[in-house]
C-alpha cells in the first residue's frame, strides 16, 4: 500500500497510532530495537492487541517510523529546492536536517533496521537521493560549494553531526549548531558564524565520556 493509496485513520484509530509511534520512538532512543510491540503496549498504556491491529510486528512498526522521517526529509529537500540560490539552497538543507536529527534520537536505530532494499522504502530512499543528488549537483556547477563537494558529503555530515547530537543532547543540546557550523565552513558554504554558539566547557566535555 502506497503513501497515496492509504485510507486515513478513523480520528480514535490515528490517536492510537500516533501514540503507539510516539511511544516507540522514546523506547527506541532509550533501547534501542530490542523493544517488543508487548513492551510498547505496556507503556503507551493500550492493549497489545491495538497495537497489533495497526503493525504486524515490530520491522512494520520500525517501517512506518523510518517513513515518517523520510517523508520529513523529502518535504526538507523539496523547501531548499525553492531557492533560486543553489548555495543557499544547499546550505538550508544541510542546516535543516542537522537541526532534524538533534531532535532525533532514535534516527540511527530506525535507519539500521528499516527494511531499505525493496518496497516503499527503498522507492523513498531513491527518491530522497535524486533530490539530494541534484542539490549538490547545481550548487558544485554554481561554484558555491567546494568543487570537490559529493552527496556522500551530505550523509557523513548528518553522521558528524549525529555523533555530537548522541553525545551532548541531555548535556549541551545546542552543541551540535556549532560543529555543524564548522564543517558548513569547511565546506565553502559559510564564511563565518551566523549563530554564536559557545564551545562546551570542561566539565560538559567529561560528562560526554564513554560510560562502562
Amino acid at each position: 500500500m502506497t503513501r497515496e493509496t492509504q485510507r486515513p485513520l478513523r480520528a480514535d484509530a490515528e490517536r492510537n497510532r500516533r501514540l503507539i509511534m510516539d511511544t516507540a520512538n522514546r523506547m527506541i532512543a532509550r533501547r534501542g530495537a530490542v523493544v517488543t510491540l508487548n513492551e510498547i503496549a505496556h507503556e503507551a498504556g493500550v492493549g497489545v492487541g491495538t497495537v497489533y491491529r495497526r503493525f504486524a510486528d515490530l520491522q512494520a512498526l520500525i517501517d512506518a517510523l523510518f517513513t515518517e522521517r523520510f517523508t520529513t526529509f523529502l518535504e526538507l529537500a523539496a523547501a531548499a529546492e525553492e531557492h533560486t540560490d543553489p548555495g543557499r539552497a544547499l546550505h538550508q538543507y544541510l542546516l535543516e536536517t542537522a537541526r532534524w536529527r538533534a531532535g532525533d534520537p532514535a534516527l540511527d536505530v530506525i535507519l539500521a533496521h528499516a527494511d531499505l532494499d525493496t518496497g516503499p522504502l527503498a522507492a523513498m530512499r531513491d527518491e530522497l537521493g535524486g533530490h539530494v543528488d541534484g542539490l549538490v549537483a547545481r550548487a558544485v556547477a554554481a561554484g558555491a560549494v567546494r568543487a570537490d563537494f559529493a552527496a556522500s558529503d551530505v550523509y557523513a555530515y548528518l553522521y558528524m553531526v549525529g555523533a555530537v547530537v548522541d553525545r551532548t543532547h541531555d548535556i549541551a543540546p545546542d552543541a551540535w549548531r556549532r560543529y555543524a557550523e564548522v564543517l558548513l565552513i569547511g565546506f565553502g558554504l559559510e564564511q563565518a558564524p551566523t549563530v554564536r554558539t559557545s564551545a562546551m566547557t570542561d566539565a560538559q566535555i567529561r560528562q560526554t565520556w564513554p560510560r562502562p
